[in-house]
């Protein structure tokens, strides 16, 4: 059991997911860290779509470096690699079906070993935020999203901003703790049109705000 906990935490750490050393656990060094991730998960027994989640990017392995607080110019570096990530919709329309995108934040589905890859992969919101103010249940990793098209006053740049921190969140905080969406392919394109429509459509529910 303590074997698979410390395995766990060394692939967040890995992943850049914390900016400190383990409480309990020796400061070791970046290399040795990743070794013993792959040693943990019998990497050269992994299928190649599985490495793919404990290899480090460029901007994984910058940030693990620097504890999740780089210096100026290795920030603009991260956000520059974002920034050239990212794919905007070819009809430059950024808002869908909001119920779809209510439904995708609700959704925690996917990404899991052994997960059914028909099913729809979701956006978990909810996981980090408070969107609709009828929802009880929301993370506070996040700031709190409700009514956020009403207070951006539905304005076009705000929408693409909004896209641009969902596709990949690093072109403007360079090691922010959300997931890179668009980018690591978690979501679609359209797919993240839903979750802009449910976060900036008048009629959602988000915008509705008591």
């Amino acid at each position: 059991m303590r074997r698979l906990l410390v395995a766990s935490l060394l692939a967040l750490s890995a992943s850049g997911a914390f900016a400190a050393e383990i409480p309990g656990l020796p400061k070791i060094s970046t290399e040795r860290r990743e070794q013993l991730v792959r040693d943990g998960f019998r990497y050269d027994k992994l299928p190649p779509e599985l490495r793919a989640r404990i290899d480090q990017d460029e901007t994984q392995r910058l940030c693990t470096e620097y504890r999740n607080e780089p210096p100026p110019e290795v920030a603009a570096h991260i956000e520059k690699l974002a920034r050239d990530s990212i794919v905007f919709p070819q009809d430059g329309n950024f808002l869908g079906d909001w119920k779809k995108g209510e439904a995708l934040s609700l959704n925690g589905y996917g990404l899991r070993m052994g997960d059914d890859p028909k099913r729809q992969v979701g956006g978990n919101c909810y996981a980090c935020h408070e969107m609709s103010p009828t929802e009880l249940s929301y993370g506070t990793l996040g700031p709190s999203l409700k009514a956020y098209g009403k207070l951006r006053d539905y304005d076009r740049e705000a929408i693409k901003e909004a896209y641009i921190k969902i596709y990949n969140p690093n072109a403007t905080v360079a090691c922010s703790t959300m997931p890179r969406f668009g980018t690591n392919k978690i979501l679609s394109i359209d797919d993240i049109r839903h979750i802009l429509a449910f976060l900036f459509d008048p009629e959602s529910p988000v915008n509705r705000a008591e």
